[in-house]
């Protein structure tokens, strides 16, 4: 039996790219909504909220990416020269919130303007993981193993709606967030928020879902061809049971329920996009066994992320069941 070490790896980057975009994704939801609390109280609850876990969650940033230089080298070579834009500015955003987690802390002076860095880097950070993500969606030249198009290639109006969709659903599991692991008026101001996001959300899938297939005909077959199609109306089914689940369990007090429910809805717009991928890497250009290292290196690097991924989880785990609950004014991390 021949192991497909390329499909594992495929896998394995997949997942890390999934579990940053889930665990990161609320914290820069959280720092998104900073502009519609003004409140210092709020906002330090806020922030307090996600400060003991946020630096763990952006180690799957780093798996994801290091993991894609090691193990699909081509892919990494081809995606980076036409998406440098939109990814530098998303690092310095990442740079500047996270520095504004410890020096917001640190001084009454300066205070707003770590809020707004704190703010700021969140909202460019999200939206440039949008933009990249929809570049990536529409497709990257590839001619002779090389990235073949142009400097703002990147930029288009259907980059820039995936980039406006993504800030709607990171706003929305910030909020969820909030309600989860707030209480009071803060909660309350999260919940409304969250109810009104989540059709927001839905909608802004909808939309991305009807664009996306008129991007690459590869896309046109997988979703309106047999026996990929069934996946058109199981998936928006899907989609309909969180919404339902994210509205009742704001009704109801259910405060876990909506944050659950608005994962779903990511780990299921998630998928969608990796069913129109397969089994490309870098669509239409290159699949997951042309970009990949050679099995040798593949087979070596297995062996260490057989190791540190299952720590990462645990670790990971740990941290928030130490940090399970409510955060209230007054406590937290700092």
């Amino acid at each position: 039996m021949v192991i497909d070490l390329a499909f594992i790896w495929a896998a394995i980057i997949a997942f890390a790219v999934l579990a940053y975009v889930v665990m990161d994704g609320f914290d820069l939801g959280v720092g998104i909504l900073f502009a519609l609390f003004p409140d210092k109280k709020d906002r330090d609850v806020m922030m307090n909220s996600v400060a003991p876990v946020w630096d763990g969650n952006e180690t799957w940033l780093v798996l994801g990416g290091g993991g894609l230089l090691a193990v699909f080298p081509l892919a990494y070579a081809t995606i980076l020269p036409a998406l440098y834009m939109p990814l530098i500015a998303m690092l310095l955003g990442l740079i500047f919130r996270g520095v504004a987690f410890e020096y917001r802390w640190r001084t009454k002076r300066w205070e707003r303007v770590w809020d707004v860095a704190f703010a700021g880097g969140s909202l460019v950070a999200g939206f440039c993981q949008g933009i990249a993500l929809g570049a990536l969606v529409q497709g990257i030249p590839v001619v002779d193993r090389a990235y073949a198009g142009g400097w703002w290639d990147w930029l288009t109006p259907f980059s820039v709606a995936t980039g406006i969709a993504l800030l709607i659903g990171y706003t929305l599991l910030g909020s969820t967030w909030l309600v989860m692991k707030t209480e009071g008026e803060l909660a309350a101001r999260a919940r409304r928020l969250a109810m009104r996001l989540a059709f927001a959300t839905v909608a802004a899938m909808g939309v991305f879902s009807l664009w996306t297939p008129w991007q690459r005909p590869l896309y046109l077959d997988r979703w309106f061809g047999f026996p990929t199609a069934i996946f058109s109306v199981i998936v928006p089914l899907l989609v309909l049971g969180c919404l339902y689940l994210i509205v009742r369990g704001l009704r109801t007090g259910r405060d876990a329920q909506p944050f659950l429910a608005a994962l779903g809805l990511f780990i299921l717009g998630y998928a969608g996009i990796g069913i129109s991928f397969y089994p490309y890497i870098v669509p239409t250009s290159l699949t997951i066994w042309d970009a990949a290292a050679p099995p040798a290196s593949l087979s070596f690097l297995l062996v260490g992320a057989l190791v540190l991924v299952p720590i990462i989880l645990a670790y990971t785990a740990y941290a928030y069941w130490v940090f399970r609950g409510k955060v209230r004014h007054g406590e937290g991390y700092h």
